[in-house]
């Protein structure tokens, strides 16, 4: 397999690629090894914590918390899916009147930073929006408009030939695009489109800022209420890894399928290309 963007490495490159990982291996069972003892001298192991943090009722706020962080995420994504959809559809029009617009909204929300797109969506229509509503908008803004990106460049990625044999058969700009480039698009982004559902479930801790029940806000209490700080914020942190990285496997694994199914593909007629021969006749000959 050829490298693309760097050299293959030689002998001392490898080398100096081994060292500096030993390097880095033994920095880092150092630092481990120092923020546990500094836990331990803390106390943040002692018996009486774990008792603690057995209570029912603590095992059932994180379990709203995490509930309450999974419907928050849900929505977002959806939300976010739409409507980067139909900006990125608005963005790619040939009429100005939709372009301009929509180039104005995505890079608007783009720029501004979700942290205070949140507040101002709730403090400034806290008569409209619960903190619910609050923090889902507010992602999907944010979200839509970097996934409106995200669905322009898939689209700018099919090959012009698809849609230019899709307007040679007398489709319309409207059904070249739903339903030639769009799919392919999505093909295409979708391991960009799953990461990006990593950074919405992420960014839902964000909603502790406007005081939502979600996994951190749950988090803090439990803290509050045992008096300590590391262990309940931990277990949150381990939550959202273990959901973050199987979403990042998942991504990794389409991104893996779609490689190999392409390249099974690349000497063959595509979707596509199949359903557009039998009318283009000879015009591929």
């Amino acid at each position: 397999m050829s490298a693309v963007l760097f050299d293959v490495p030689g002998p001392q490159a490898q080398r100096r690629a081994r060292i500096g990982a030993a390097v880095a291996a033994v920095l880092a069972t150092v630092l481990v090894g120092l923020v546990l003892w500094k836990l331990a001298a803390e106390g943040e192991f002692e018996s009486e914590l774990w008792e603690d943090l057995r209570q029912p009722n603590i095992a059932r706020a994180i379990g709203q918390g995490l509930t309450s962080t999974l419907s928050a995420a849900a929505s977002a994504i959806v939300l976010s899916v739409v409507f980067g959809a139909v900006l990125a559809v608005a963005r790619l029009s040939d009429h100005r009147v939709f372009r301009i617009p929509a180039a104005v909204v995505i890079e608007f929300f783009r720029a501004v930073p979700l942290l205070l797109l949140i507040m101002f969506v709730f403090f400034g229509f806290s008569n409209l929006f619960s903190d619910y509503w609050s923090l889902v908008l507010a992602l999907m803004l944010y979200n839509g408009s970097v996934l409106a990106e995200v669905f322009r460049a898939g689209v700018n990625a099919v090959p012009r030939g698809q849609s230019e044999a899709a307007s040679a058969i007398g489709m319309r700009k409207s059904q070249v695009m739903s339903s030639v480039l769009l799919p392919q698009a999505v093909t295409i982004m979708l391991p960009a489109i799953i990461s990006q559902c990593v950074v919405v479930l992420k960014d839902t801790a964000l909603g502790v800022i406007i005081a939502y029940g979600d996994l951190v806000f749950q988090a803090n209490l439990i803290a509050e209420s045992v008096n300590h700080t590391i262990v309940p914020l931990a277990l949150a942190a381990l939550i959202f890894i273990v959901i973050n990285y199987s979403l990042s496997r998942l991504a990794t694994w389409l991104e893996r399928r779609f490689a190999e199914r392409g390249r099974g593909g690349a000497g063959g007629t595509g979707t596509a290309d199949l359903q557009l021969d039998p009318v283009r006749g000879g015009a591929g000959d």
